[in-house]
């Protein structure tokens, strides 16, 4: 059995990084269809539930700018 890892690669790096992997055959694409992910319906209710709530209260809503300020990114 084989292990599958996930990366994050700097987007300065990513096209070329993967043309390499793929010219020696060290990566597989792989296409997920819409259909075959599966999300439990508990998310699905709690998305559901919070687009509700900020639909009634929209002055709750944080900016992604503001949250990266204070996640200092």
């Amino acid at each position: 059995m084989s292990a599958t890892y996930y990366l994050r690669i700097k987007k300065e790096y990513a096209t070329a990084l993967i043309e390499d992997l793929r010219k020696i055959d060290a990566v597989e694409f792989i296409s997920v269809q819409e259909e075959d992910i599966d999300i439990p319906q508990w998310q699905m209710d709690e998305v559901k539930r919070r687009i509700e709530y900020y639909d009634k209260d929209p002055h709750e809503l944080v900016l992604w700018e503001e949250v990266r300020k204070r996640l200092n990114f």
